[in-house]
């Protein structure tokens, strides 16, 4: 489905959409260039944040290309297999994210109530290993809609009320047994944001209650403030994705919910990498030496 059947528009959304993709890739590519080029940036949440910016690229770049080739092109078709590519990259990466997330939050719990330890704790074979279980568990997830959806091969011909495939709305569409498509939702939704939502809030329970403890102001500012940048990424990402399958489901449009669609898969990447770059001072500082570097 196009995001406007307007033909006056489509030129705007094709500036649009391709200013946004190349704000997006360009400056998560920043973040990982900066972080790789500056050996104070080598430490585990600094580590995480480059996954997840590598993870944001690999996220927009499934949806938004696609978009505006059908805007230039004036054609919304897909293929069986070019739907299903799509909708298993963006299961595995949109997991991804939220397993990173996850992550980053028992990171900033370490670093703040076992800072002694924290060295020890958070070792670099460990950091690798979550990132790697966060793949796994991003696969696990493709599985599950994978036992169900590889019927979607057998179908000539089917509409998807969005711009891109979008796995709940392929689920709806091809699975007929309400009882099967449930336990896929519940069990999904149990394990990749019940869970990960219940992690994060437990950690910065545990954050907090630390943080209360430390008896200056300046203290307890500079223990919160390594949490903002992650805290506000957290905010954006479930905010956005929750307001996304709450108004589908509350109220049926296909058009809001294509515009809460590109809110939660477009906007949240381009956002991330400003948002740790402006509240980092360490990824600022190394942005500016690259740029004098160059010049």
């Amino acid at each position: 489905m196009k995001l406007s059947e307007n033909p006056d528009l489509q030129p705007i959304l094709f500036g649009l959409f391709l200013s946004i993709y190349l704000v997006t890739v360009l400056g998560n590519l920043l973040i990982i260039l900066a972080i790789s080029s500056a050996s104070n940036l080598h430490t585990p949440m600094y580590f995480f944040i480059s996954n997840l910016s590598l993870a944001d690229i690999c996220f927009i770049s499934i949806t938004v290309p696609k978009m505006i080739l059908d805007i230039q092109t004036h054609s919304t078709v897909i293929s069986c297999v070019g739907c299903l590519t799509q909708m298993s990259l963006l299961i595995i990466f949109g997991s991804m994210d939220d397993m990173l997330l996850t992550v980053m939050a028992y990171d900033r719990f370490v670093a703040i109530c076992h800072p002694l330890n924290y060295p020890v704790i958070m070792n670099p074979h460990l950091c690798v290993f979550l990132v790697f279980a966060s793949f796994l568990f991003s696969l696990l997830d493709l599985q599950l809609h994978d036992l169900i959806v590889l019927q979607f091969m057998y179908v000539n011909s089917v509409e998807i009320s969005n711009f891109f495939c979008e796995p709940a709305q392929i689920l709806n569409l091809i699975c007929t047994d309400i009882f099967t498509k449930n336990i896929v939702r519940y069990f999904v939704g149990a394990i990749f944001g019940f869970i990960p939502i219940s992690l994060i809030l437990l950690s910065y329970y545990r954050i907090i209650s630390s943080i209360r403890r430390i008896p200056s102001s300046g203290g307890k500012y500079k223990a919160f403030s390594t949490c903002g940048s992650h805290l506000s990424v957290v905010c954006l990402f479930y905010g956005t994705s929750v307001g996304m399958y709450l108004g589908s489901a509350i109220v049926y449009s296909p058009r809001k919910n294509a515009m809460s669609s590109a809110m939660y898969m477009i906007v949240t990447p381009m956002l991330n990498p400003f948002i740790y770059s402006l509240r980092n001072r360490e990824i600022k500082s190394s942005l500016k030496r690259l740029y004098s570097r160059e010049i």
